[in-house]
């Protein structure tokens, strides 16, 4: 068959296997031409490790540190007539590209939620490693089936309090408009912390310990975002941002918990990239594609790679409440004060010319294998195949 991008609202319904493993081979000659990175852990758990950030830092602590690493992730494999979701096919990819470079690398693949993975993950690190150095929590998800209770959550993108008007972008329009998002309910706040904040982070603390798997002075982080103030209605103060309060409070207990055996635990905070989970909530799309521009313009733009090999080869940059701060090049004045200006001037009839709309959506298509070079999206495809190979985890 041949496949092309058909996108409804924020998601790509189909995905391109070659432009994926081509996705993923062009982060590891952007992290191999970087040059070796000192001083990674030796033994990386990645869980949420088939897109964006997760992915980005297997990459780069494998091919830039020559870590060993596990990932964990769940996406929907493919079948004879449908593509499998870019995490599938970016999994298999780098599992592939890693073992030829003779460095270890395994997948789980299933619900990470779930207690049936976290002991399947604590076996496979028995098994290979005997313990593990370092723990990267990269998991993003609309719904969490909690084990425990066994009730389903859903998260949600809303304000909390009031009602929020802002402009917003509608992508497959390309028409800048207001939307107004009505505010969040108790239940709907508790639920999104339920799916996005700290608690699934510190079960699978606790499941490697209780493992005994867990190596000594052995690290933690996950990821948070803040971002400028004309997003913080929608993300910071909003349910997301209580998610996030959330997990950043996880990091400190685990942070002293952990530091008793010499470790520690570390919330990373990252600048506004196009990833599956951003393109998602309103607003955001709009201010990305302003903010490309600027930082483009200043040659301070990074992507999911360049931000994770920044934090694995340069010194930390911690802020007063001990966060890990990478986000510190959109966050500098100077560029929030230029995307304000363009801000208060964006419409449909400029948004071209204002922003970077294509620098976004061309970011948008490459997490769906779309749009990289040296594949020829004119081909006939078979989802089943990677590479003139079967697309299956070897692990």
């Amino acid at each position: 068959m041949i496949l092309r991008p058909r996108i409804r609202g924020f998601i790509c319904l189909t995905t391109h296997p070659e432009g994926c493993r081509a996705h993923v081979r062009e982060q590891i000659a952007a992290v191999k031409a970087k040059g070796p990175i000192p001083g990674v852990p030796k033994k990386v758990l990645v869980i949420g490790a088939s897109t964006g950030y997760g992915l980005s830092a297997r990459v780069a602590a494998a091919f830039g540190g020559g870590a060993q690493t596990l990932g964990v992730f769940f996406a929907k494999p493919p079948s004879a007539d449908r593509p499998a979701m870019a995490g599938w096919y970016n999994s298999v990819a780098f599992e592939r590209e890693a073992k030829a470079a003779g460095l270890y690398a395994k997948n789980v693949h299933g619900d990470a939620f779930s207690e049936e993975v976290k002991q399947r993950v604590v076996a496979q690190i028995k098994q290979d490693w005997g313990t593990v150095d370092q723990v990267v929590y990269s998991l993003a998800s609309g719904k969490r089936d909690n084990p425990r209770t066994g009730k389903t959550a859903k998260s949600c993108l809303k304000p909390i309090g009031e009602a929020y008007t802002a402009k917003t972008l509608d992508t497959d329009k390309l028409a800048v408009h207001d939307i107004t998002l009505p505010s969040a309910s108790e239940e709907e706040v508790a639920d999104t912390v339920s799916v996005m904040g700290g608690e699934d982070w510190e079960w699978w603390i606790d499941a490697l310990a209780k493992g005994g798997v867990l190596a000594p002075g052995a690290t933690t982080f996950a990821y948070s975002y803040i971002g400028p103030k004309l997003t913080f209605p929608i993300y910071r103060n909003g349910t997301i941002g209580r998610a996030k309060e959330d997990l950043e409070a996880t990091a400190a207990r685990l942070r002293e918990r952990l530091a008793a055996n010499g470790g520690d635990a570390r919330i990373v905070v990252s600048k506004a990239l196009v990833t599956q989970a951003s393109s998602a909530i309103p607003v955001v799309p709009l201010y990305i594609s302003l903010l490309y521009r600027v930082m483009k313009e200043k040659g301070l733009h990074e992507g999911c790679l360049e931000q994770m090999y920044r934090l694995y080869s340069t010194p930390r940059v911690l802020d007063a409440e001990g966060r890990v701060r990478i986000d510190d090049w959109e966050m500098r004045p100077d560029v929030q004060a230029e995307v304000e200006a363009l801000w208060a001037k964006v419409t449909t009839e400029n948004i071209a010319g204002l922003s970077d709309l294509d620098g976004y959506r061309k970011d948008f298509l490459r997490l769906f294998g779309f749009g990289l070079a040296g594949v020829d999206y004119e081909a006939e495809s078979d989802p089943l195949q990677l590479g003139g190979t079967p697309a299956v985890l070897e692990s």
